[in-house]
């Protein structure tokens, strides 16, 4: 059974830190190309960074600006989100993806707030 779970999420104040990690099961993660999305409240999910098997990343520049880092650990299976400069707008329950050709799967997501 295919299992990605997300961690790491909570309150954080603007312009605070959080680093969210989604480890997987079932799957053979090294071969999965890896992508954090997220849901904001009323809006579609939106996909936030991704990276591939070999450890290129590319992010949604007009979502990330430049404060999210995106890394995996094959060895242990994971994936991670490290959000620096957090704004209210960053707000959303963040979901991890595994995709290799046309599987894929889904993470049950972690809630991010971002509020004073």
């Amino acid at each position: 059974q295919v299992q990605l779970v997300e961690s790491g999420g909570g309150l954080a104040q603007p312009g605070g830190s959080l680093r969210l990690s989604c480890t997987a099961s079932g799957i053979n993660f090294k071969v999965y190309d890896m992508a954090w999305y997220r849901q904001a409240p009323g809006k579609q999910r939106e996909r936030v960074a991704t990276i591939t098997v070999s450890n290129t990343t590319n992010y949604v520049n007009s979502v990330v600006k430049g404060r999210f880092t995106i890394s995996r650990d094959n060895a242990r299976n994971a994936v991670y989100l490290q959000m620096n400069s957090l704004e209210p707008e960053d707000t959303a329950v963040y979901v991890c993806k595994a995709t290799y050709y046309v599987a894929s799967y889904w993470g049950q997501g972690t809630q991010v707030t971002v509020s004073s």
